[in-house]
C-alpha cells in the first residue's frame, strides 16, 4: 500500500455528539484494564443507513452485501452551495458521462466543518428530488454526504420522499462524512464499514478513501 494514499473521512464518535454516551467500565487501577461503554444512536457521527429505516423493505445493516462496502468512488466538489439549498443534477455535471454504473458519488460540501453549531443540521444543503431520481436511474452504488441527512431533518414529508427515492432505487446512503477536502482527485476506492448490529436500521461506519 506504499503507493497508495489512505484518507479516513470518518467523525469520530464522541460524547459531545447527540445520542451517544461513553463512560469508564473498567480502569486499570482498579480493574487491571481500561474499557468503556459505549451507549449509541444507530445514526450518530458518520454512519450508514438501511433500508429498513424508513420501512422501504426489511434489508437491516448486516444484510448489507459486503461487496457493496467497496467501491470505485468520485467526489464531487459543491463547496459553494449555500445554507439550506438543494443540490440538483447541474452540481454534478463534471462526472454526470463519466459515471458508470456500482460507481459512488461523495458530495463535498464543507459542511463538516459547521459541527459544532446549530447550522450543521437546521440549514444544511439537501439532495433534490430531481437528483435522488437522477441517482438511482445512473445505478449509483452509495451516495456520502457531509451534513447528518441527505434531506432536512425538520421536514418529515421531504426527509421520508428522499431517502424513500434513494433506499427504492438500491442506493446506500452514508451521513455525516468529514475530511473529503484531503482526497487530492476526484476518483478513488471507497471503503465503507458499518458496524454489524443484528437487524439494524443503521449503524455508526469506519469510512476511508483509498487514492492511486
Amino acid at each position: 500500500m506504499n503507493d497508495k494514499k489512505i484518507i479516513d473521512i470518518t467523525l469520530p464518535i464522541k460524547n459531545s455528539m447527540s445520542g451517544v454516551s461513553i463512560e469508564p467500565a473498567r480502569t486499570i487501577s482498579k480493574d487491571g484494564w481500561n474499557a468503556t461503554t459505549l451507549n449509541l444512536y444507530s445514526h450518530s457521527g458518520t454512519h450508514m443507513d438501511a433500508p429498513i429505516h424508513f420501512g422501504v423493505n426489511t434489508q437491516t445493516i448486516d444484510t448489507i452485501p459486503v461487496n457493496r462496502l467497496i467501491s470505485s468512488a468520485w467526489k464531487v466538489n459543491v463547496t459553494a452551495i449555500k445554507p439550506k439549498e438543494l443540490i440538483t443534477i447541474k452540481h454534478l455535471e463534471t462526472i454526470a458521462d463519466k459515471i458508470s454504473p456500482g460507481d459512488s458519488i461523495l458530495l463535498q460540501t464543507g459542511w463538516s466543518k459547521k459541527i459544532e453549531s446549530q447550522e450543521y443540521r437546521n440549514a444544511l444543503p439537501r439532495i433534490s428530488k430531481e437528483l435522488a431520481l437522477w441517482l438511482g436511474e445512473k445505478k449509483v452504488n452509495i451516495i456520502g454526504v457531509e451534513p447528518p441527512s441527505v434531506a432536512d431533518v425538520n421536514n418529515i414529508e421531504e426527509v421520508t420522499e428522499i431517502h424513500n427515492i434513494l433506499m427504492k432505487n438500491d442506493i446506500i446512503i452514508i451521513e455525516g462524512l468529514t475530511n473529503l477536502e484531503a482526497l487530492s482527485s476526484s476518483k478513488f476506492t471507497l471503503v465503507a464499514l458499518p458496524i454489524k448490529v443484528e437487524g439494524g436500521d443503521g449503524a455508526p461506519a469506519r469510512v476511508i478513501a483509498i487514492e492511486e
